[in-house]
């Protein structure tokens, strides 16, 4: 009888899993309107989210430097010496404490966050939500008391946390529950932003990994969703305000005045790179001080205070109300001695804040900091080249241009930039420069760097992913789960007339060998065995290491098809031994490059129709 209620099913890592009915989950597998309609859901949950962790820090920020109601920090020029000094370390505490309690409350139980890129990437979209509720709050900590760190890694973090624990009440496949993961992450951008197309573009470049017509619909669904919810719920103004085409340009705009645009990307590329660079620098020098983790907050929220009081309370927090300020204050010229000092004290107080242990992103600091070298590049390219000063470009147009490319170098995405330029300014001439300055950025990053901050975070702990492309099937399909284990090796010390009778021709082909410690010894050909004792001089038996092959060419149970693959070209067999390690190397199996090849085509032909949206 098909269930009519959600019951516990099964349980995963020791926690209960309440499912979907029965009947409701068929539907949603069995329809692409089902995905749709679940992404929808997806979309709002995380509107309703997005707008609740907003108020939530707002009101801590409010309570904490005692600012009048509605007033961002960082735009804010009342706040006492006092407070700006001790409000990041006061968040700090609360940190160190949180991280302590929950320490404790874990216990042994301690496995890293995983991020949605990571979920799509390696683990086919799964996501702990508590975990993500966990970030989430202490994102919410770190930027309510003034960190310089974003809140959209928050709630890129919740949204898709919400997104898979709904994929996986439903049984989704693999394919879908990435998809719903890239949904949820499109409705937070979206929501955070109040920018549907750039949401979705965020999750097609950044937790998809790729644009397919099947995912098309339910992340687009997802994205307006999430924008129209969170509007509805905590309206926002919009960070840029252009007010007629004299706002951006003094004359036409030509194909010339892509030269500047494109000067200006390789200039954010370069600096995107020194940022990074820079947070794994602090990073490496708290880890070098053996601070306890939960101190380092604190201690880090004091040299963010020391900055804001030195340098401005534009450096606290994520920057919103910084910005606004400076793209839509167009009476406030600071000069370019004062950009300078704001641009460093504010990726300084991000590096120290990410660093020092707070949890949050860089994508709204990349996107202060690109405005402040767009405005910075615009008041000193034409000291330093005069003939920039020809180009009809303001320098509200060249913030709105560095503000996007910086953001690229750092988070990545190049249409997701240009599109959140778009829907921002609402000026295709604009967008149409931002374009030629994202790609200059993008491509100069990857070929020097290689990374963006989130896979290069990554790459510092180990791993080998560079997008949410998904790697994780080819990791799964191991040796050990494509051996077979139905193997009896022969002791070395055998003789060849046993060896014989025991495996006449036309039995199994390649027989394992061990030594007299039962470690793998090689493989025998049993017709070239049978055939080096027909060769042999009358009288004379051979040994079987004398007819003993790969000897050194083994394969462990981790490894996976690709490295299998390699593994046969480089021995040039065409079957292997598998064993428990390179130390013991005590038999376990045996492997086929014939058996290694056809499950290697057929995975790859199931990932090629579920990116192009066939049923799989």
């Amino acid at each position: 009888m098909t269930p009519t209620r959600a019951t516990p099913r099964r349980r995963l890592a020791g926690r209960t899993l309440i499912q979907a009915p029965g009947r409701l989950r068929s539907l949603v597998r069995a329809s692409e309107s089902g995905l749709v309609l679940l992404a929808a859901l997806t979309g709002c949950l995380a509107g309703v989210a997005i707008s609740g962790m907003g108020y939530v820090t707002q009101a801590l920020r409010e309570a904490i430097y005692r600012l009048p109601a509605g007033i961002r920090l960082s735009a804010s020029d009342a706040v006492s010496p006092l407070a700006l000094l001790l409000g990041p370390a006061f968040g700090g505490v609360l940190l160190g404490l949180l991280i302590f309690a929950a320490g404790r409350w874990r216990g042994r139980r301690k496995r890293p966050v995983i991020d949605p890129i990571e979920a799509n990437a390696l683990h086919g979209g799964r996501m702990s939500l508590r975990d993500s509720v966990y970030v989430s709050v202490q994102n919410v900590i770190s930027n309510g008391s003034g960190a310089s760190v974003g809140l959209e890694a928050g709630y890129t973090q919740i949204s898709a946390g919400i997104a898979s624990r709904l994929g996986i009440a439903f049984e989704m496949r693999r394919g879908d529950l990435r998809t719903l993961v890239g949904c949820g992450s499109a409705a937070a951008i979206a929501a955070a932003f109040g920018a549907p197309l750039t949401g979705a573009f965020y999750a097609f470049e950044l937790i998809i990994g790729t644009y397919t017509i099947a995912t098309l619909t339910p992340v687009v669904v997802a994205a307006l969703c999430g924008s129209v919810v969170a509007r509805a719920l905590l309206p926002t103004p919009p960070l840029v305000e252009i007010e007629g085409i004299r706002a951006i340009t003094t004359s036409t705009l030509t194909s010339a005045d892509t030269l500047p645009s494109l000067a200006l990307g390789l200039v954010c590329a370069l600096l995107g790179i020194l940022i990074m660079r820079g947070v794994t620098l602090v990073e490496q020098g708290v880890a070098a001080s053996r601070l306890p983790r939960v101190a380092g907050p604190a201690l880090g929220g004091l040299c963010v205070g020391a900055l804001a009081l030195a340098a401005s309370p534009q450096v606290l927090s994520s920057g919103h109300g910084a910005l606004h300020l400076l793209l839509g204050a167009q009476e406030l010229h600071p000069g370019a001695g004062a950009l300078a000092v704001l641009f460093a004290a504010k990726a300084t107080a991000s590096a120290i804040s990410i660093g020092a242990g707070f949890r949050g992103g860089l994508f709204f600091a990349s996107l202060f900091l690109g405005a402040i070298a767009g405005k910075l590049f615009a008041a000193l390219a034409p000291e330093i080249a005069p003939g920039i000063a020809v180009f009809g470009l303001t320098p509200l147009a060249y913030a709105v241009i560095g503000m996007s490319a910086l953001a690229v170098a750092v988070i990545g995405g190049p249409l997701t930039m240009t599109f959140l330029a778009l829907e921002l300014t609402g000026s295709f001439p604009v967008t149409g420069l931002v374009l030629v300055a994202v790609i200059a950025s993008s491509l100069t990053v990857r070929k020097t760097f290689g990374y963006s901050f989130a896979t290069w975070r990554f790459h510092l702990r180990g791993e080998s992913i560079r997008s949410a492309h998904d790697v994780g099937w080819i990791r799964n399909l191991t040796v050990g789960r494509l051996m077979r284990k139905d193997v009896r090796p022969v002791p070395l010390d055998t003789t060849m007339a046993t060896f014989l009778r025991a495996h006449p021709l036309g039995s199994p082909s390649r027989v394992i060998v061990v030594d007299g410690q039962d470690r793998y010894a090689g493989i025998v050909l049993v017709p070239e065995a049978h055939a080096a004792t027909r060769e042999a001089e009358s009288g004379a038996e051979p040994r079987l290491a004398d007819v003993l092959r790969y000897p050194k060419d083994f394969l462990t149970a981790e490894m996976n098809a690709k490295q299998a693959s390699a593994a046969f070209d480089r021995a040039e067999s065409e079957a292997l031994a598998v064993v428990d390690g390179e130390a013991d190397r005590r038999v376990i199996g045996l492997l086929t490059e014939s058996h290694t090849l056809k499950r290697y085509s057929e995975e790859l032909d199931r990932q090629r129709q579920a990116m192009v949206g066939e049923a799989v």
